[in-house]
C-alpha cells in the first residue's frame, strides 16, 4: 500500500454533548463517497475542549470507543481523534487509532496546555506513538504537542505527523506556520485537524485544517471557518524519492529525551 486517501472532518464540536457529536460525525461520515483508507477527527471530537474530566470521562469499554469501532469496522478503514478517557484513577486526553477490527492503539497527549490548566485536570502521556497502516508508518500527536520539535523528531521511525486539535482562531497563525515547519524538517507528510466554531468558553476555532507534503507544500484547500469533510491521496513512493534525492535526515544531530 503506497498510496492512501486521507479523509479529515473539520466541524464545529458540540460543548460537552458526547451524544449529538456522535451523531453529527455518523452524518458526515455518510457523506464520503470516495475510498478512504484513514479518516481523522479533531481531538476530543466528542465534548470539545474541556476541562471538566471527571463528569465526561468514558473508560476504555465506553461508548465513544465502541461507536469508533463499529464506523472503522463498517467503513474498512483506520479512524483517529481523541477523546477524554478515564485509565485507573486518571484522566487522559487520549488519541484513539481504531482499526477496522476493533483493535486498536493510543497516544495520550504529553504536553498539556498549562494556559487552560490542562495539566491539573488530566495526566500527561509519557511515550510516542507510531502506528502502521500497510506500508504507512504514523507519528500521533495532540494539539500543543506541535509547538515542541524535539517530541515530534523524525528518527527515521514516520512517514507522515498527524495532529488533531483544538487550536483557537487567536493563534491560528501559529498553527499553520507550524504544521508547515514540522513537514519540512522532518521531510513527513503532516496532516493537522482542526474544529470550528466558538466552545463552551467563548473561544472560536477557524480550523485551517489541513495536509503538507514533505517540502511543506499545502496539499489541500479547507475553507478558514467552514466545516468541511476532505479525502487527500498521498503517496509513500514520493516521500521516498524525496528522501532519496534530499537527504536531510541523514545529518539530523543524535539527542535522547530525558
Amino acid at each position: 500500500m503506497s498510496d492512501l486517501n486521507v479523509t479529515l472532518i473539520q466541524f464545529p464540536i458540540l460543548w460537552e454533548n458526547q451524544a449529538a457529536n456522535i451523531r453529527r460525525i455518523s452524518k458526515k461520515l455518510e457523506t464520503i463517497r470516495e475510498r478512504t483508507d484513514l479518516v481523522v477527527l479533531p481531538e476530543m471530537f466528542t465534548t470539545g475542549f474541556s476541562m471538566n474530566a471527571a463528569a465526561l470521562a468514558e473508560p476504555m469499554e465506553g461508548p465513544s470507543m465502541e461507536w469508533m469501532a463499529d464506523r472503522a469496522g463498517e467503513m474498512g478503514c483506520q479512524l483517529t481523534g481523541s477523546l477524554i478517557i478515564s485509565d485507573g484513577r486518571r484522566f487522559f486526553n487520549r488519541m484513539i487509532w481504531m482499526r477496522p477490527d476493533g483493535t486498536y492503539a493510543y497516544y495520550d497527549k504529553r504536553h498539556l496546555f498549562r494556559m487552560a490548566d490542562e495539566h491539573k485536570h488530566y495526566s500527561a502521556g509519557e511515550q510516542r506513538v507510531v502506528v502502521l497502516l500497510g506500508r504507512w508508518r504514523f507519528c500521533l500527536q495532540i494539539c500543543y504537542d506541535l509547538r515542541f520539535p524535539v517530541w515530534s523528531r523524525n528518527r527515521g521511525d514516520y512517514d507522515a505527523l498527524i495532529y488533531v486539535a483544538n487550536w483557537p482562531q487567536l493563534r491560528s497563525s501559529a498553527w499553520t506556520a507550524l504544521l508547515q515547519a514540522r513537514a519540512i524538517e522532518n521531510q513527513a507528510y503532516v496532516i493537522g485537524v482542526n474544529r470550528v466554531g466558538e466552545d463552551g468558553t467563548g473561544k472560536s476555532y477557524s480550523g485551517d485544517s489541513a495536509v503538507r507534503g514533505p517540502m511543506g507544500e499545502l496539499l489541500s484547500r479547507f475553507e478558514t471557518g467552514r466545516e468541511a469533510v476532505e479525502t487527500i491521496p498521498i503517496s509513500l513512493e514520493a516521500l521516498h524519492s524525496f528522501r532519496e534525492k534530499f537527504a536531510v535526515l541523514q545529518d539530523a544531530d543524535p539527542f535522547d529525551i530525558l
